[in-house]
């Protein structure tokens, strides 16, 4: 049994090894969460051209670039968050001071394969019209739900966070719906393996242009509340 904290208690007799292997040094921990999404999804996005909406220091770009992207495009509306050793890689094209609700796919070189998208104080339903626009046909789309940022500041609770369980499964499916009515099925939907910051649960959604494997009303809504269930509480 792996002891998370230095005053574990163990038995006198018990057998004890020390785990020397190194962890994978990420820009930002937000590189944990996609990671964990991209695996939940089995989603491959080796040889695409991606787009990271939201980008800040570039967890979400490093992860797409060590998955085998060949290009990923930074887009935020900060400057000089992004860090050197990504804004010096020749495969990522940095676009600063730039509102992702503006985005043209003439701003970022023409369309993309893959978008992935963590971005805050907004919701997901005024960017989706711009991201969807910046996607190829069978671009794949997985946007970070953050229901503090979806449900209306009324239904926030203490600290900024969403503590019901049905509050964030209706702000995921909420996303959903947005995305929807763009012609873009919900093929699905994982919790983010880390909380934000304030301890609110995230969640993401796979998005792919209208697809046979799109998931749509029960199966939609049993697809979000499992991943609400199943994930952090």
């Amino acid at each position: 049994m792996p002891a998370a904290k230095p005053a574990t208690a163990v038995a006198v007799t018990a057998h004890i090894a020390v785990d020397t292997t190194e962890e994978r040094s990420w820009v930002s921990r937000g590189a944990h969460k996609l990671i964990g999404a991209l695996d939940a999804f089995g989603l491959d996005v080796a040889g695409r051209r991606g787009l990271d909406a939201g980008a800040s220091t570039g967890g979400f770009t490093e992860v797409l670039l060590d998955r085998g992207a060949h290009e990923v495009v930074a887009v935020d509306v900060g400057y000089g968050q992004l860090a050197w050793s990504l804004r010096s890689d020749p495969r990522v094209v940095v676009v600063e001071r730039t509102n992702v609700r503006k985005l043209t796919p003439e701003m970022i070189g023409g369309r993309v394969d893959v978008i992935v998208a963590d971005l805050s104080f907004i919701s997901l339903a005024t960017v989706l019209p711009a991201l969807t626009a910046c996607a190829s046909p069978d671009a794949d789309i997985v946007p970070m739900v953050k229901p503090q940022f979806e449900v209306g500041k009324d239904r926030v609770g203490a600290g900024g966070v969403v503590s019901e369980p049905e509050l964030r499964a209706e702000s995921v499916l909420s996303v959903a719906a947005e995305a929807a009515g763009l012609g873009w099925d919900t093929v699905g939907a994982t919790a983010s393996p880390l909380p934000g910051p304030s301890g609110n649960v995230e969640y993401f959604l796979w998005l792919r242009a209208r697809t046979d494997s799109g998931l749509r009303g029960d199966d939609l809504e049993q697809a979000v509340r499992r991943a609400v269930t199943e994930g952090p509480q």
